[in-house]
């Protein structure tokens, strides 16, 4: 079973909980993402696949989930980009956020970037294909109301 991190107001760890317990009883915890940019400034988005619980066929960030009990933001972050993407690269601190999913519900954001100019490989079923769009392109795909996971929404809205 899959542990994470129980944190308070100030992303300061309080216990752990597991990942079903975090949802049911709306408890804060961590979440990374890794917005990988390709030489030409554009991001790598991931299209979900069309089984997977939440958000399916929905555009994501390049990599992501959720950080593990005892685990750093950076080791999460790199752990999700190379089980999602299959990369081991430099990743770069970006920013963090809280994000509200729901009035009860905080969840810490991390988001990292990385550059990588060499073709991305899905590496798991959850993972219908991966492809580049700019920013721009990005912000029409919302704009248009496409399935878009409300947290790639949230990153591009609040800091793009």
């Amino acid at each position: 079973m899959e542990y994470l991190d129980v944190v308070n107001e100030k992303d300061e760890v309080i216990g752990k909980a597991s990942k079903e317990d975090i949802y049911k009883k709306s408890l804060s915890h961590r979440i990374v993402h890794v917005l990988v940019f390709n030489g030409a400034g554009e991001m790598a988005l991931q299209l979900r696949g069309k089984d997977v619980y939440y958000c399916p066929s929905h555009w994501c960030t390049s990599a992501g989930g959720h950080v593990k009990s005892g685990e750093s933001y950076e080791t999460a972050a790199r752990r999700e980009l190379k089980e999602e993407c299959g990369i081991d690269t430099e990743i770069e601190f970006m920013y963090q956020d809280i994000y509200f999913h729901k009035e009860t519900l905080k969840k810490f954001l991390s988001i990292f970037k990385a550059v990588y100019n060499e073709p991305l490989v899905m590496r798991n079923e959850e993972v219908e294909r991966i492809e580049f769009f700019s920013i721009d392109k990005i912000k029409q795909m919302i704009t248009a109301g496409e399935k878009v996971h409300p947290e790639l929404a949230f990153i591009i809205e609040n800091h793009f």
